[in-house]
């Protein structure tokens, strides 16, 4: 176990209700799932995947809108489609695997960081990242990036774990099988960075700081034995069953991803940065200091010639930030989660920083650093009210209410977290009761910020007009998507759709089966005329439908709204 400067006791400090608390919160953390209907275009595509993976019962094919789906693994898709199973199909069952896989990262933090260094540091440590905003969007968010960061940040911890227990013995072995598991679960889940970039943290963790007995640790055979039994059979089934599986996932959707411009995601070299800021707010001043106690760590020394043989926790929670945040930055392809995976690893060392730094200063002060901290924050909230009328003035003039709205919903965050300021800078001489109301605060805002999404959200998702359709939905009939994508409205319709003059990201899946498409408007409009084509369905966006009306198109309108029509082909 690795020691942190010695604090003053704290006697307010008691695992057993901090357990209890986080079980709690976890539990509301899940609640908040269902607040929301689905967003284009990660959380409809993957919950539509998911959608038809369970009703066509081939659990090895990833297929959208009928279509073959080749660009990610299965894993998360498996899960969803348990979930339907289970539950049934809706919002929180899509999101349920990415609350989950945020909660797990969650106590991994706690538990990792109370092992290798104390229980109040643990804990303190997960509840940075509970009230770390990006963790909390993208743990109430369907989309594969929480998936994958919180199974690699198990794969760190597992390593960490497994360093530091007992050479030879049983606990280092079970969290190295721990840490191999954990990383096939993450090429299941994404792909290969599940592997590569954990393999080249540990490379470059171990040049920087001379220390190469992990690899020695590592358990090798019995570590790849488990990873390829838990990875290797969906990949050969699929290349197997489809030629140009292999060819498309791993060249197209890893290499060229990472080499080229191809999927349109370019961001400049610091596209990350505000997010880390952003995502990372309310901690930062803790993140700088837990930087430099990483940064000290590197040499620790254990005489004056001889460098410690302990693994180096911090400097390897430092390296994995670092070099995942370059790794990304170099890439021509750029989201916003894709530097997810860093999170937990920051939260760690803002832990730290709070160990190191606030626990040793006279909190007592009227103005000690953290109630400076605290007064910057509820100035920035008074502040944050001046911009609401910003928020009601974004987006285009058919969205302009839902932003009205919106704005209020901001209103009522900015407030509680107003308030929680407040209440924070009242106990601030109570240190830890304190940090917890400035967390909890920030969680708060968090939420109801997301929350408030739904404002905005409703319109995008379709929800409305899907509804508005089912009633008229003739399943024996097509459902045409004509030159648009829909990535929710086949998710509430329960319905694929046929495209129209419209490729998309289903290239692929339409170059193995172009029989599934219809390549042009005029060979649509000849299908459509065919009077066996009544009762079908066709998606287009409002021009397109007042083109058709001006052709006299014989059409019905069963719903609408300013982003979409849905009409009926008329008997």
């Amino acid at each position: 176990m690795q020691s942190l400067p010695s604090t003053h006791a704290d006697q307010s400090f008691k695992p057993k209700y901090w357990i209890l608390s986080f079980l709690a919160l976890g539990i509301l953390w899940l609640l908040a799932l269902g607040f929301r209907h689905l967003l284009p275009s990660d959380e409809g595509r993957y919950a539509e995947i998911a959608r038809e993976m369970l009703a066509t019962g081939d659990w090895l094919t990833p297929k959208y809108n009928g279509y073959q789906y080749f660009e990610k693994p299965p894993l998360q898709m498996w899960a969803t489609a348990l979930a339907f199973k289970l539950f049934g199909l809706g919002e929180w069952q899509a999101r349920l695997w990415s609350g989950l896989t945020s909660l797990l990262s969650i106590y991994m933090l706690i538990y990792t960081a109370s092992k290798l260094y104390t229980p109040r540091l643990g804990f303190v440590s997960g509840l940075i990242l509970l009230s770390s905003p990006l963790w909390f969007m993208a743990g109430h968010f369907n989309s594969l990036d929480m998936g994958v960061a919180s199974l690699m940040w198990c794969s760190l911890c597992g390593l960490m774990l497994a360093q530091h227990a007992p050479k030879s013995s049983t606990p280092e072995a079970s969290w190295m099988l721990f840490c191999w598991g954990s990383m096939a679960l993450a090429v299941l889940s994404k792909g290969l960075i599940g592997i590569v970039l954990p393999g080249i943290v540990l490379f470059v963790y171990s040049v920087t700081s001379w220390d190469w007995h992990a690899w020695r640790r590592m358990h090798w055979i019995k570590g790849l034995l488990l990873f390829f039994s838990i990875c290797t059979p969906w990949f050969w089934m699929m290349s197997k069953t489809h030629p140009a599986f292999f060819d498309f996932f791993f060249i197209h959707e890893h290499f060229e991803r990472f080499t080229s411009n191809e999927h349109d995601r370019v961001g400049s070299w610091h596209f990350f940065i505000p997010l880390i800021l952003v995502g990372l707010l309310p901690w930062l001043p803790q993140l700088f200091f837990g930087l430099l106690a990483a940064f000290k760590n590197r040499t620790l020394i254990s005489n004056e010639e001889k460098p410690a043989t302990q693994f180096k926790s911090l400097w390897m929670c430092l390296i994995w930030a670092l070099t995942i945040f370059i790794f990304f930055s170099l890439s021509h392809s750029k989201l916003p989660g894709y530097i997810l995976p860093i999170f937990p690893s920051l939260a760690l060392l803002s832990g730290v920083g709070i160990e190191k730094i606030y626990r040793q200063v006279n909190i007592n002060k009227r103005f000690s650093p953290w109630g400076l901290q605290v007064l910057f924050f509820i100035t920035f909230f008074v502040i944050g009210y001046f911009a609401l009328p910003q928020v009601a003035q974004t987006g285009e003039v058919y969205e302009k209410t839902t932003y009205v709205l919106y704005a209020k919903w901001i209103g009522v965050a900015l407030t509680l977290g107003l308030i929680g300021m407040l209440v924070s800078w009242i106990y601030r001489k109570q240190f830890v009761t304190s940090i917890i109301i400035y967390a909890l605060s920030f969680l708060g805002v968090s939420a109801i910020a997301g929350i408030g999404h739904e404002s905005v959200g409703r319109l995008l998702s379709g929800f409305d007009v899907a509804m508005k359709a089912k009633p008229f939905v003739n399943y024996n009939q097509p459902l045409y998507s004509v030159i648009l994508l829909e990535h929710t409205i086949p998710f509430y319709l329960e319905k694929n759709t046929t495209l129209v003059s419209f490729e998309d990201e289903l290239a692929f899946g339409i170059k193995q089966e172009p029989h599934l498409w219809i390549p042009s408007v005029d060979e649509f409009l000849s299908i459509w005329n065919d009077p066996k084509s009544s009762g079908a369905l066709a998606m287009m966006i409002p021009q397109t439908y007042e083109t058709f009306k001006e052709k006299h198109v014989p059409m019905k309108l069963i719903a609408q709204d300013s982003l979409r029509v849905i009409v009926q082909k008329p008997n």
